[in-house]
């Protein structure tokens, strides 16, 4: 292991750090008795103290255990929008014993269905506007679904407001009336008590759904150990204190999201202030109304507010930290940042398998467009991708880490959990699938991808996946989905199809159509017809020469423009 990192660690933090031998449940027992009346989350200027937020956590897990029959152990399923709710109904499945399967709002009904038959969720937590895509899971005797609590944004719109609430927020509740169905507002008033918590720091607490190669989602199983390591090591890294404020507008489904803007502030006991939608002004405006001083964001969310040509108009100056992740941050994007707030934009790096970073760039000394160095109890690695072997400081090859925040393994998959993991000096290494390089420094920097993986603004799209999922059309006989470069969300889907024969199909109507079934981050916004897809002499789709094809096709369009 290279140990160069260690000279540039943040002053006066032990590389070593030990981990509450708890469940997450503890840290909100913990926080909502220190700080009972003080703001745990702001929502469109309605604020729930953490002492209601317990209280209510209680409720819907005793809903939860009393009425859906949800045991310890047992898997539901979250599909919303960040939201009180989204946060409330996390900590509930945990204060019932069971695990939390969050899921991506934009997925589709294909998708849902897909992760509650692999996951087996008993249950769910859904928002009313995100119903109509669940319904029919639940309504599917292959599924074991059989129960949904449904969640109104409205319900937590207890204060006026003059920030813009978006339609979807402000909707009242609209009745229910499948039998299964049970209104969030019904289930808070029945106050249901929960029975003993008995869930401990081995057992299972978590678990994001990715995809990779295969092209089906696959389950990343968390214990609460592993959760309570980057939240607990994001605070430390960073110094947070119950008096840090985060705008909390990074995904809660996503591990960056969750870890960084609910998961540490309930531990120490700060406030988040909640938006469901980014939105500039908005988000400008909480800002200087909350004095909001840790900011989670990604890169399309920094340039759109550096664009905001009213942004001089707000006092941003309680910001104290701006960090991000899951792409490069442009370096003249982050210095327009440093110009506007004074703050270095301190990049990390981590995967759904690792429940978000396993590298940080030291706060007092960030370098740009850096995933980092690797944080407390890490072993990271740079291997040959073949032999396996680690590779000399500034040699290019596969990043492989060792550490607490790595999963066990993926559900109900022995195989890709095989996969998934070597051993090193007889320890578990995690095979990342992304390729880089350490510096003399011991900073660590992405060089490439080994792993067939589209970053679209942020979000990762599995080609695969996509693919399987236009297989369900019955006009497309063959598919390739490829990256193409994108000036705004950097790379962007693309779909090279081979039509049936005797079938006509436009790419506008394909791309209609795959938004129809599957999650608008995933349907290819790019399509183009060809006769035959390139093939190897085994047979399989050589998608790497497609994609070296786009490329040599996009930098020649824009060497030829004015």
């Amino acid at each position: 292991m290279n140990t160069a990192h260690l000279a540039h660690w943040p002053p006066g933090l032990p590389h070593h750090l030990t981990l509450p031998q708890t469940s997450l449940v503890y840290n909100l027992e913990v926080s909502a008795a220190r700080f009972p009346d003080k703001p745990f989350i702001v929502f469109y200027d309605t604020q729930i103290s953490f002492a209601r937020f317990k209280r209510e956590v209680e409720h819907l897990a005793g809903h939860l255990q009393q009425v859906c029959g949800v045991q310890a152990g047992d898997r539901v399923l979250i599909d919303m929008q960040n939201s009180p709710q989204w946060a409330l109904a996390f900590y509930a499945i945990l204060r019932a014993n069971a695990v939390a399967v969050p899921v991506n709002p934009m997925n589709r009904t294909d998708e849902l269905r897909h992760a509650a038959q692999d996951s087996g969720a008993r249950a769910a937590f859904v928002a009313q506007e995100l119903l109509p895509h669940l319904l029919p899971v639940l309504d599917d005797a292959d599924t074991p679904l059989q129960h949904l609590v449904v969640a109104t944004y409205s319900d937590y719109l207890l204060q006026p407001t003059d920030l813009p609430v978006p339609d979807f927020v402000r909707a009242p509740a609209l009745p229910l009336t499948h039998p299964n169905t049970h209104a969030w507002a019904d289930v808070l008033t029945a106050q249901r008590a929960p029975g003993p918590h008995t869930t401990g720091p081995d057992d299972l607490c978590v678990m994001p759904y990715t995809s990779g190669t295969t092209g089906r989602p696959k389950g990343c199983k968390h214990t609460h150990r592993s959760v309570m390591s980057t939240l607990v090591g994001g605070v430390h890294w960073f110094g947070r204190t119950q008096d840090a404020v985060y705008l909390s507008v990074l995904p809660f489904f996503h591990v960056t999201g969750l870890s960084g803007s609910l998961n540490g502030p309930l531990y120490i006991g700060a406030t988040i202030v909640i938006l469901p939608r980014w939105d500039r002004d908005t988000a400008a405006t909480c800002m200087q109304r909350y004095r909001i001083t840790v900011w989670q964001c990604i890169t399309t969310m920094a340039v759109d507010f550096l664009a905001n040509p009213r942004l001089g108009e707000y006092d941003l100056s309680s910001l104290s930290g701006i960090r991000g992740g899951g792409a490069a941050m442009p370096e003249a994007v982050a210095l327009r940042l440093k110009q506007l707030t004074g703050l270095d934009y301190v990049e990390g790096y981590g995967m759904s398998e690792t429940m978000a970073a396993t590298h940080i760039n030291p706060p007092h000394s960030p370098k740009p467009q850096c995933l980092g160095i690797p944080v407390y109890d890490v072993d990271a690695r740079v291997v040959d991708p073949m032999t396996l072997e680690e590779l000399p400081q500034g040699d290019s090859g596969e990043i492989v880490v060792h550490g607490p925040q790595v999963m066990l393994g993926y559900w109900n998959d022995e195989a890709g959990t095989a996969a998934a993991f070597i051993e090193l000096d007889g320890k578990r290494f995690l095979r990342t699938g992304d390729m880089g390089r350490i510096d003399e420094d011991g900073y660590f920097f992405m060089t490439d991808r080994l792993k067939r993986m589209i970053n679209a603004s942020g979000y990762k799209v599995w080609p695969a996946e996509v693919e399987a999922l236009l297989y369900h059309h019955p006009a497309i006989q063959e598919a390739c989905v490829i990256g193409a470069p994108d000036g705004k969300r950097g790379e962007t889907v693309k779909a090279v199809v081979v039509l049936r024969p005797g079938h006509v199909l436009s790419a506008e109507d394909l791309m209609a159509w795959a938004h129809e079934h599957m999650a608008v981050y995933k349907a290819p916004r790019l399509v183009t017809f060809v006769d035959a897809l390139p093939k190897s002499g085994s047979g399989k789709v050589m998608w790497r020469e497609l994609q070296a094809q786009e490329a040599q096709a996009q930098g020649a369009a824009a060497h030829a423009a004015p």
